[in-house]
């Protein structure tokens, strides 16, 4: 702190200042969870569809893997089979069989039981955990056939939720319950190279390799992406003081010329969610009892909106905008819709940021603010890139004990699924053709906005994988940023923290 003062706290000398030249990155989004547009959306369509889409996609991936690990085992004398079907196995019979996870749970919510009540009463308050304390729990095994109970041991080792494809082994009891010895998962799917699909895009754009040199610059340049979830700006006078820290130490405004020159080689910013704090209304329904309430228009009461959260996150991200390029996803509190995949929160939201966003009206090419979906996935600097403004993870949390966040977040990558339990507990798009929130190919980054505290660890997979998970602290709670170097992928915490005088 001393050697900080000793900088800051000096006489103007004669040197010439330096100066600082941001580190570019090169930026090359996916588009795998954009819906189409407009009327093109239709929501009349069965949930279950999904379940049979993401059974058929998974299903050959974990049965290759159980077929690899229980071909040639025995249990007394018995060689264990693979039965194609829940509806064929077997009492007594050892065997395996591969199909979807339901985690039949009392308290979880259901639709169905409220629609069936009579009277209708307030909502009660979410719960922390599904999980009953009295053994009601059920863990089920469906396919298209039918439904099988599993119990054993094993199913207190192995996290498991509703909607992961498995297989297990085992055999059935006299009661008709599955007892599991062993349960295999789909495990991480490929993982591409670096750099492999900036230049298979160049390869198609131009006919021919000669642009890989373009690439081979940039990757001579060793940036940091700056990643920070749960601004949840407000917009009030009293909220702004963190956030302006955080401004002037991505913009280099702040702190000595080593602290400057560690803010120049940050490429780009990511938004992980949440950029708005939980709505609330301009004016408190005591005031508004004295006022004499507007005539409403189409619906609207413009005395029940706040605009300045938003008006504030424009100005932050405007001001951001000229030096430092922006990724932002919405989160659960944010102005995007509430089902996943959550779509790019609209520009017009932001009318001084989005001079920034892309030129193009397909968004082929990427503009310096790109608003993208929740969950997204993209290649930054050749690696590719997972995120989620953190509602899979919370949602997983209700379902299992414990709170091991990073536990979760490798679990989704094992299950090759990002949001597993979505439709069961989370509100999403009923996808017909294909179900999107299927992991094809491993990233070598997946960031989980909107955790408590900030978490770290590498996984690594059957075939050399290795994946960089990051739980994403909420800002306003903790002041903390995440930095990830872009050449090694190791990972860095700023914190901003405010002193009282009191």
């Amino acid at each position: 702190m001393a050697e900080l003062f000793e900088v800051l706290l000096q006489p103007p000398g004669e040197d010439t200042e330096v100066a600082l030249e941001r580190v570019k990155s090169s930026y090359n989004p996916l588009h795998s969870y954009n819906l189409a547009p407009g009327g093109h959306k239709h929501y009349q369509q069965q949930y279950a569809d999904m379940y049979f889409l993401r059974l058929a996609v998974l299903k050959p991936a974990v049965e290759e893997l159980a077929r690899d690990a229980w071909g040639d085992f025995q249990i007394a004398n018995e060689k264990v089979r693979h039965v194609d079907r829940v509806l064929d196995v077997r009492q007594g019979e050892l065997c395996w069989v591969a199909g979807t996870v339901y985690m039949d749970m009392p308290l979880k919510p259901n639709i169905l039981d409220d629609i069936s009540k009579d009277h209708w009463i307030a909502a009660p308050p979410p719960r922390e955990k599904y999980l009953s304390r009295n053994g009601q729990d059920l863990t089920m095994l469906e396919d298209e056939s039918g439904r099988l109970r599993l119990i054993g041991s094993v199913l207190h080792v192995q996290m498991l939720v509703t909607g992961c494809i498995i297989a297990v082994m085992g055999t059935e009891n006299a009661d008709g319950d599955f007892e599991v010895v062993d349960i295999k998962v789909p495990d991480l799917p490929r993982q591409p190279q670096r750099w492999e699909r900036d230049e298979a895009d160049a390869v198609l754009a131009n006919g021919s390799p000669k642009s890989k040199k373009t690439s081979q610059k940039k990757r001579d340049q060793s940036g940091k992406i700056a990643i920070v979830s749960g601004l949840s700006i407000s917009g009030d006078e009293g909220d702004v003081l963190r956030l302006d820290l955080l401004m002037e130490y991505l913009l280099g405004e702040a702190g000595g010329p080593s602290t400057q020159q560690d803010a120049s080689r940050i490429s780009r910013l990511i938004i992980a969610g949440n950029s708005i704090s939980e709505g609330n209304p301009l004016r408190s329904e005591d005031l508004l009892a004295d006022t004499k309430k507007a005539t409403k228009k189409y619906g609207y009461d413009s005395s029940a909106y706040n605009p300045l959260p938003t008006a504030s996150l424009d100005e932050f991200l405007a001001t951001l905008l000229p030096s430092l390029p922006v990724t932002i996803l919405p989160g659960e509190s944010d102005p995007a819709n509430v089902s996943l995949p959550q779509q790019p929160i609209h520009p017009a939201m932001l009318p001084r940021s989005r001079n920034y966003t892309s030129v193009t009206d397909d968004n082929s090419e990427p503009g310096w603010f790109d608003s993208v979906t929740n969950p997204w996935e993209g290649d930054i600097d050749g690696w590719r890139f997972m995120g989620n403004g953190g509602q899979p993870i919370d949602d997983i949390f209700k379902y299992v004990e414990g709170d091991e966040r990073l536990e979760m977040t490798e679990n989704l990558l094992r299950w090759r699924c990002a949001v597993p339990t979505a439709p069961d507990t989370l509100w999403c798009y009923p996808f017909q053709d294909k179900d999107q929130f299927v992991i094809e190919e491993c990233p070598h980054v997946l960031f989980i906005g909107g955790q408590h505290d900030f978490e770290t660890t590498v996984i690594e997979g059957p075939e050399g994988q290795k994946v960089r998970l990051i739980a994403v602290p909420r800002f306003k709670e903790t002041g903390e940023v995440v930095l990830i170097d872009s050449e090694t992928l190791e990972v860095e915490v700023v914190k901003f923290d405010l002193f009282n005088d009191t």
